[in-house]
Formats: C-alpha cells, sequence, structure tokens
C-alpha cells in the first residue's frame, strides 16, 4: 500500500508538508521526510506506540519531524497550520474517520490531499472526493480531496 500511496502522491514531496495523524511506527511519516516533505507532524496518543515513535525518529535523525503525544481531536482544535498531505489511519472500529474527516478540511492546504485506511471502502463523504481507491486484503486506501476542489 505504501508504495501505491507514494506512486500516487509522486516520488517527492518538496515543498509540501504532512501531518500523519495516528502516525503509529511512523512509516508513512518518515517515508513522506525521504522523498523531499521540508516538515511532518506526527500525532500519536498511545505512550508506548510514542516511545517506539520517538526511537524511530532518534534512529533515522529524522530532524524535520515534530512528535506530539496527543489526542488527534486535541491536536486539530490546537492547529492552526495547513498540510499539503494528510495522512489518516485510524484503529479500525471506532469511528475516528467519521470524527475527524469533518474537522479536516480546515487544516487542509488548497489542492491538498487525504490519505485514508478504513476496513471498508468509503463513499458518500459530505464535502470529501474520494478520487483514488485501492484494497489490499482487508484494507481499503482512499486519496480524498475536498469536494469543492477540481
Amino acid at each position: 500500500m505504501r508504495q501505491t500511496l507514494f506512486n500516487w502522491l509522486g516520488q517527492e514531496l518538496h515543498g509540501k508538508t504532512c501531518l500523519d495523524l495516528f502516525a503509529g511506527s511512523g512509516a508513512l511519516g518518515f517515508e513522506a521526510l525521504s522523498r523531499g516533505s521540508p516538515a511532518v507532524v506526527m500525532v500519536e496518543q498511545n505512550p508506548a506506540v510514542y516511545r517506539a515513535l520517538s526511537s524511530n525518529a532518534a534512529l533515522l535523525n529524522a530532524t524535520r519531524a515534530r512528535l506530539l503525544r496527543m489526542d488527534a481531536r486535541q491536536f486539530l482544535a490546537q492547529n492552526v497550520q495547513r498540510f499539503e498531505v494528510i495522512f489518516l489511519d485510524p484503529p479500525y472500529g471506532q469511528g475516528w474517520l467519521e470524527k475527524l474527516l469533518p474537522l479536516l478540511g480546515s487544516h487542509l492546504a488548497t489542492g491538498g490531499v487525504v490519505y485514508a485506511e478504513a476496513e471498508h471502502e468509503l463513499a458518500d463523504l459530505p464535502n470529501w472526493r474520494v478520487f483514488k481507491h485501492g484494497k489490499a486484503g482487508g484494507v481499503h486506501y482512499h486519496l480524498l480531496k475536498c469536494a469543492d476542489e477540481t
């Protein structure tokens, strides 16, 4: 899935700032940095997962990564920055996509995209348009744009 995602985004992310909500190990954010993103904000709430994320950042000398241990909704409530790419891979079955997608539009730069993973195909999303979709095993992955952008 990661290879497909970065094929969709383009191999280079120069000048594109990224937000990795539910960062986990940081794989998507670190990949974005390796492809030229000037900065990635990685948000992870789980303490044990955050410690592993911090260790990964140190091992990779990821100085352009900003790691935050906090709830995704709390981050979005406080954040004023806009991002060209937002990675959203929340735990399944907890309704995170439904809770967060309505909040993301104000954090997305003009022309920006949201990459979202889910246990089901996303369709009929208010204010969003799915313009790429794939499936690997039981995981559906999508690229979304604000519906009012062409």
